[in-house]
């Protein structure tokens, strides 16, 4: 067994733009061994980035209708599998992930193989609209957690409206799990350093409180 942590970064849905391969390269220099996986790797060619445009907005939301929520589950333990099998990891595993991201981080985390899940924004939990068979959608399968999870989120954030943060709140109370809870004011996005909704003073606090949570539980 080796000594290195392992744990997996799940980007959104645009993939591997430079900026945000900035946060596993952050994570990465605090000795964590870090897994960016394809998330869509059966709907495009491998290496597919999508741009920050209508077309790269409308060709993500589509993979993310198309892709059940199965197949990711079956992406996490291929992944949990690998880093396993690597001498120089140790046998805990971790996620970190932002928009759809931080929803497959917290799916990730229905697997009791994963000690910690680091969740940013993350979209589609309290609205149950991604697909799946019945009774496995993330947000009722949430008693399942066994590890520690935090959730991030932004106020401002549209995406994941007020009333849909108190309903996960609600149901992270009455499943007992885990969890640590932060809102903050900001915007959906605002790890990606490009563009007016970027916060850079948040990010760091995201990236040392990440840190310490994997440092902590792995």
């Amino acid at each position: 067994m080796g000594s290195f942590l392992p744990l997996f970064f799940i980007l959104r849905f645009f993939s591997k733009r430079p900026l945000l391969l900035e946060v596993p390269h952050f994570l990465a220099s605090h000795g964590f061994v870090v897994l960016v996986p394809e998330v869509f790797h059966e709907l495009n060619p491998i290496g597919t980035v999508l741009a920050y445009d209508d077309a790269g907005k409308d060709k993500g939301n589509a993979d993310k209708w198309k892709k059940p929520l199965e197949h990711h589950d079956s992406d996490t333990q291929t992944l949990i599998d690998f880093v396993k099998s690597q001498q120089y990891c140790s046998g805990s595993v971790g996620a970190m992930g932002v928009c759809i991201g931080g929803h497959l981080a917290y799916r990730a985390a229905l697997n009791p193989q994963i000690k910690a899940a680091f969740c940013l924004y993350a979209t589609d939990i309290h609205s149950n609209t991604l697909p799946a068979q019945e009774g496995n959608n993330s947000f009722e399968r949430m008693a399942d957690i066994q590890g520690e999870i935090h959730f991030i989120w932004g106020k401002q954030d549209p995406h994941v409206p007020q009333e849909g943060r108190s309903k996960i709140y609600q149901q992270c109370v009455t499943t007992g799990i885990n969890y640590q809870w932060q809102e903050v004011n900001a915007q959906h996005a605002f790890m990606r350093d490009e563009g007016e909704r970027y916060d850079g003073a948040l990010a760091i606090a995201m990236y040392q409180q990440a840190v310490a949570l994997f440092n902590r539980t792995l």
